[in-house]
């Protein structure tokens, strides 16, 4: 057998016989695949627990309360007497915010006194604290809007009360995700960003286990001296194992799951399997340049989480700090990101996402200049706990 196939061949037997790699294969990766999936299969999170604190307890709060419980994105569990009530279930978690309406509520409308309607949210709990407070605000406005109408016409004005209400009618118009549905840029951003996390540490760990245990220079004695050889035939079987999980997952959103695929199918799958190259790339590089099993890793794992934030999935570049910005361009799931976007959702032209596969062979490439190193580094091995 030739010396890269021995490689191989070892490589292989040492996936198999240690467990932890089963585990970051396997079980972690597609433990949070499948609970994104199922957590975002409504599309929209809805019915976030909230409460009402009727403190007027007049028709008009009464009907504000129905109207409030009839919204699709609240699901009204309490309704406590009073505000300190309503303050302790929110702090104890069982809601995640709550409706004042206070006392004297209407007869101060009527009289033109201008009450106050006062709504809390837990924004410790983003997604559903924002969609409560969309929720309560948009109520709050309904309300005022319906009373001022009333009094309009109570008045004798005949003419279109909602037209003078709201003289310019606003239309909103969602383009590339029209239903709002969050699934469509959390799973696909997310997932990605946990593969990458677990590629980028699987490799820094395969390799340092190699000088942790001392048999680094057997390493590169079976590639007769050749590095580049050595890391090519230990990582390839990690590769195809990617490879699979990676093209499960694709198929799973685009087609089990209907995700949207305006452009090509071959394009999305080869940006993939870049992906997965670069995401080995990048790992390499780090463990290249700080050839240690403990410093390796916990570089690796602060990039892979600080890319949840950096890589700009639901914030924008261009509202960054500067130097916050730049590094939103150093880890590969930001340019996964990027093709989605213009291959899946918007379905342009290959040529206008070019440079984010040129960014995908620097990822692969990036690692080259520090293969000296890395060869010192298995040769010699010094392991430092």
């Amino acid at each position: 057998m030739s010396a890269f196939g021995q490689i191989f061949k070892r490589s292989v037997l040492q996936l198999v016989r240690r467990p932890i790699y089963w585990i970051g294969f396997f079980l972690l990766p597609l433990f949070c695949f499948l609970f994104l999936a199922d957590l975002m299969a409504d599309g929209l999170p809805i019915k976030a627990p909230a409460a009402i604190v009727d403190n007027d307890g007049s028709p008009l709060s009464r009907k504000v309360s129905q109207q409030l419980a009839s919204m699709q994105m609240v699901d009204v569990v309490a309704t406590p007497h009073s505000f300190t009530r309503a303050r302790h279930l929110m702090q104890e978690g069982e809601i995640y915010g709550y409706f004042l309406i206070p006392e004297n509520f209407e007869a101060d409308l009527l009289a033109g006194r201008g009450p106050a309607i006062t709504f809390y949210t837990n924004m410790t709990y983003y997604v559903p604290a924002s969609l409560l407070y969309k929720t309560f605000k948009t109520t709050a406005v309904y309300t005022k809007a319906g009373v001022a109408a009333e009094v309009m016409n109570s008045v004798g004005i005949t003419s279109d009360a909602s037209a003078m209400l709201m003289p310019v009618n606003i239309t909103v118009r969602g383009l590339g995700n029209p239903g709002l549905n969050y699934a469509w840029y959390l799973c696909v951003s997310f997932i990605p960003c946990v593969l990458q996390l677990m590629i980028v540490l699987i490799t820094c760990f395969s390799l340092g286990q190699e000088i942790k245990y001392g048999t680094s220079a057997r390493l590169m004695a079976m590639a007769r001296g050749s590095v580049l050889r050595a890391v090519t035939a230990k990582l390839l079987p990690q590769t195809l194992i990617w490879w699979v999980i990676a093209i499960f997952m694709e198929s799973w959103m685009f087609g089990w799951q209907g995700y949207p695929m305006h452009g090509s199918w071959w394009w999305i799958t080869l940006s993939e399997l870049m992906f997965v190259l670069a995401c080995q790339g990048f790992g390499l590089l780090i463990y290249s340049a700080l050839p240690n099993l403990r410093l390796s890793l916990s570089v690796g794992a602060l990039l892979g989480i600080l890319s949840f934030s950096i890589a700009a999935f639901s914030f924008p570049v261009q509202s960054m700090y500067g130097a916050v910005a730049i590094t939103s361009y150093i880890v590969p799931t930001r340019y996964n990101f990027l093709i989605y976007i213009d291959q899946a959702l918007n379905g342009i032209d290959i040529y206008y996402s070019r440079w984010w596969y040129v960014a995908y062979i620097i990822f692969m490439l990036a690692p080259l200049p520090l293969m000296p190193r890395l060869r010192k580094a298995l040769q010699n091995p010094v392991y430092v706990p």
